[in-house]
Order: C-alpha cells, then sequence, then structure tokens
C-alpha cells in the first residue's frame, strides 16, 4: 500500500461517563480492554511505527498499552485539550524523515478491522490525497459529527454538533473518527488550527478545511457497517459494543465448523480456540485461552476460563479454570473445577465435586459430591462418594498421593499427606490417616452398638415410636 505507515492511538480521554474509577479504554470486551482490540488493529497493517497518546489515569493506561503491545511508543497529552493537539503531539514522536501515510484510531472505537482499514489507507494513496477519513450514515446521529459537502458530493469540512447549526444537523452522514493523512500535509494543517469553539478544543476535524485550502484533495469513504465506528463512551455503549463484538465472535466459530446452538446466550472471548465438530450448548461462557478439541461437548450453562479441553470431552453444568480436561473426560454436572486440576483421558469428574490441584488419571472416577484436592490418583482409580481429601491442616497444604486401580469407600476422610497404594481398597466411612500399602483394605475398627428400646423410652409419642411399637 505505501512504503511508510505509522498508526496513532488517541488514548488520553477521561470518559467521565463511565462513572469509573477504570479509565474507559481499559474497560473490557471479549475479554479484553478496549485498547488491546484497537493495538491488534493496528499492529495488522504492519505499520514502520505505533503510537499511543495518553493523559488521564496515564501509568494505567500505558502500563496496559505496554503490556500488551511493547514497542508502542507512549506520548503524554499536554494541557491543551483536542483531538488535534494529541495528534500534533505523536507526530513528533515519529523521525523527522518520515514521509508516509498516518492513521488515527481512537483507543474506544474496538470493533473497526483491518480490512476496512486496508482499503482506506490504499484508496488514500492511489488518490495522493491529503486525507481520507472514514464515514457512516446513521437515522439518528445525534452527538455525533457532521460530514459536510458541496452540491458535487466533494467533502468540504466536518462539523462537530456542539458547533453545527440546525440544517447541518439534518446531515445523517457523520464521522467516523478514522483517518488517514499525508504526514506533511496534517503537519501543517495541525500549525493553522486553533481553539476556537464551543469546546475549546484545537480539532483535528478543522484540518479538512486547512488540507483543502492547501490544494490537496480530501474524501470521506463511506461504510455500510455502523459498527465499525462505534465508539463506548458509556456503560450502556459497552455492553452494546460487548454484545456486538461477541455476535461476530460467535459467528466466525459457526463458520469454522463449530455448533453454537443458542449465540444469544452464548459468549466466547476474542482469545479462545475452537476445533470444528463441537458443540456449544446455551448459556455456555468460553474466557480467556480456552482451547477445545474437536467433537467436545460444553455446555449448557457451563464457564471456562484458560482451559483446555480435549477431543470428545463432555462438560456440563459446571464452573471450570485453569484445568486441562483430556480426551473422553467427562465433568459434571455441578463440578468445580480449581486450578491446577488434570483430569486424564477417559476420567470423570461427576456431580458436585470440587478439586483443586489434582491430577486424576487416566479411567480414573470422583462420580459424586466430593472435595479432592493437592492430591495425585492414579489410572482406572474409583472415589466413593462423600470423599474428601483433608489436605489443608489450618497453617499448610499436603499432598496425598492414590495409585493405579485404588477402590476410595464412600464417605472416606483421606487426611494428607497419605498415600495409598496401587489396587488397595479403603471401606465405608474410613478415616485414613497413615499410608496404606498396595492390596490392603484399610478400615477403622468401631464395632456397632444397638441400644434395645431407645426411641420408646427417649422420643415417646413420635411416629418413629409409633411404628417401632407396631
Amino acid at each position: 500500500m505505501t512504503e511508510q505507515l505509522a498508526v496513532v492511538i488517541l488514548a488520553a480521554g477521561q470518559g467521565t461517563r463511565m462513572k469509573s474509577a477504570t479509565p474507559k479504554v481499559l474497560h473490557r470486551i471479549g475479554g479484553r480492554p478496549l485498547i488491546s482490540h484497537v493495538l491488534d488493529t493496528a499492529a495488522g497493517l504492519r505499520p514502520e511505527r505505533v503510537v499511543a497518546v495518553v493523559r488521564h489515569e496515564r501509568e494505567l493506561v500505558a502500563g496496559a498499552i505496554e503490556d500488551h503491545a511493547p514497542g508502542t511508543v507512549i506520548v503524554d497529552q499536554d494541557e491543551t485539550p483536542g483531538t488535534g493537539r494529541a495528534v500534533e503531539q505523536a507526530l513528533a514522536a515519529l523521525p523527522g524523515d518520515f514521509e508516509g501515510s498516518v492513521v488515527v484510531l481512537s483507543g474506544d472505537v474496538p470493533l473497526i478491522d483491518i480490512p476496512t482499514l486496508e482499503r482506506l489507507v490504499r484508496g488514500h494513496v492511489e488518490a495522493e490525497r491529503g486525507m481520507t477519513l472514514l464515514s457512516a450514515v446513521f437515522d439518528n446521529p445525534t452527538g455525533l459529527g457532521r460530514i459536510l459537502r458541496d452540491a458535487d458530493g466533494a467533502v468540504r469540512g466536518i462539523v462537530e454538533e456542539k458547533d453545527a447549526d440546525e440544517a447541518q444537523r439534518r446531515i445523517t452522514e457523520i464521522n467516523g473518527g478514522i483517518y488517514v493523512f499525508a504526514r506533511r500535509a496534517l503537519e501543517q494543517a495541525l500549525a493553522g488550527i486553533g481553539t476556537d469553539n464551543a469546546q475549546g478544543e484545537k480539532y483535528l476535524t478543522d484540518a479538512v478545511e486547512l488540507i483543502l485550502h492547501s490544494g490537496l484533495a480530501v474524501d470521506a469513504i463511506t461504510t455500510d457497517d455502523p459498527w465499525l465506528i462505534a465508539g463506548v463512551n458509556d456503560r450502556t455503549q459497552l455492553a452494546e459494543a460487548g454484545r456486538e463484538f461477541n455476535r461476530r465472535i460467535v459467528l466466525g466459530h459457526q463458520r469454522a465448523g463449530v455448533t453454537v446452538q443458542d449465540p444469544a446466550t452464548t459468549w466466547i472471548d476474542a482469545d479462545v480456540s475452537i476445533e470444528p465438530d463441537t458443540e456449544i450448548l446455551p448459556g455456555t461462557l468460553l474466557h480467556g485461552a480456552t482451547s477445545i478439541a474437536g467433537g467436545a461437548v460444553i455446555g449448557p450453562d457451563t464457564t471456562l476460563v484458560d482451559c483446555e479441553v480435549g477431543e470428545g470431552a463432555r462438560i456440563r453444568r459446571s464452573e471450570v479454570t485453569l484445568a486441562v480436561i483430556a480426551a473422553g473426560a467427562e465433568v459434571g454436572p455441578f463440578a468445580y473445577i480449581r486450578p491446577g486440576t488434570e483430569l486424564g483421558e477417559a476420567g470423570k469428574i461427576g456431580a458436585f465435586v470440587e478439586a483443586k490441584n489434582a491430577k486424576i488419571g487416566a479411567g480414573s472416577k470422583v462420580p459424586h459430591l466430593s472435595y479432592v484436592g493437592d492430591a495425585t490418583i492414579g489410572a482406572g482409580s474409583n472415589v466413593g462418594a462423600g470423599t474428601i481429601v483433608a489436605n489443608y491442616d489450618g497453617v499448610e497444604k499436603h499432598q496425598s498421593t492414590i495409585g493405579d486401580a485404588v477402590r476410595i469407600g464412600s464417605k472416606n476422610v483421606l487426611v494428607s499427606p497419605v498415600t495409598i497404594g496401587d489396587g488397595a481398597y479403603t471401606a465405608a466411612g474410613a478415616v485414613v490417616r497413615k499410608d496404606v500399602p498396595a492390596g490392603a483394605l484399610a478400615l477403622n475398627v468401631a464395632p456397632q452398638r444397638n441400644i434395645e428400646g431407645w426411641v420408646a423410652d427417649n422420643r415417646p409419642g413420635t411416629s418413629s415410636a409409633r411404628a417401632a411399637e407396631q
């Protein structure tokens, strides 16, 4: 498109309408801050340099930018307000011999995409314009800057709504706030822009008339997808942008061969990967760097955060975080899987089970009503209902090991640290405090005692007493 390209991202605004201690550009959709989406799009253009202009909560915003896109040049906006001043300072961070095009993006416009920007830059360069901007037609353009055209349809200016007259406010073509400039044309225009307007700001949009006056062309390219230029200024717009971003993410997975039964109740973050022939059921939330292999069935009513799910695995009505679920394994319903858990191939974590930092081997099962924390379980073992691995002594956590083909009886308490050898059994109700050798049976000897007539003596007149008497 051009030998030289730079991108400027405006991220200095306070975002007062968000009513938040969090800077506006750090609010999240699709699992990432707004500014991260814009940084990723900027990187997709392969520019020589990306410059981000910051001011409000400078350290937080700059830190997030540097974490996500190391190498981004951070520029601090001074006391002069306005987008024109922000871009003017960003230009000063470019090399003096940079003669290419400058793309200007906003850190709170997260849905702008690479193909649209490539088309904008290509048209700008081929036509040798001084400025090219992205516009859209809105039925209700309230609050937005209007594109001014002459009788022949040529762009003649941009007017902000607060500075517009009644006729101008009826214009429905709005400025998208996304621009491509010739660097030198922009520099000269910015030098001539003042702050004589309703906001007392140095408007970048005033560059249109100055660039036209210099003899260079200006044009507005209209997109038929208004979401590409949708800014986020309050919580309502944040939710709307998040919903639209998610719709596009879900649609992309569907077109790639993933079955999503109910897109309206399915939320998938930008960094999630899903292989074809996976089925996502209603009420499923997939967050972070979750990856799901083909043939898996996830949901309904399931949340996965930073998980790895193997081929053909099944997870239903469960919450799983930072865990590995191997091929053919089953989780749920109503399981709570905490970080560090690894469920082996064809293994099972069943109803109302909690697991934390547990390594559960291939074919092993923890089917019901159990807690397994800081434990390693071998292959082909079974943990009976109601079992607790008591891993915490009130001060420290301890590790327990259960071997291969072990049978843990119902309602056991395994007091960590303890080792149960391969092929061992434990009896129902056992409290296991000592290591169990391979092939042994562990039980607590407590003879049963029956007190005859106890109900009649101690619960006279009750339904139990009448039943016993009959």
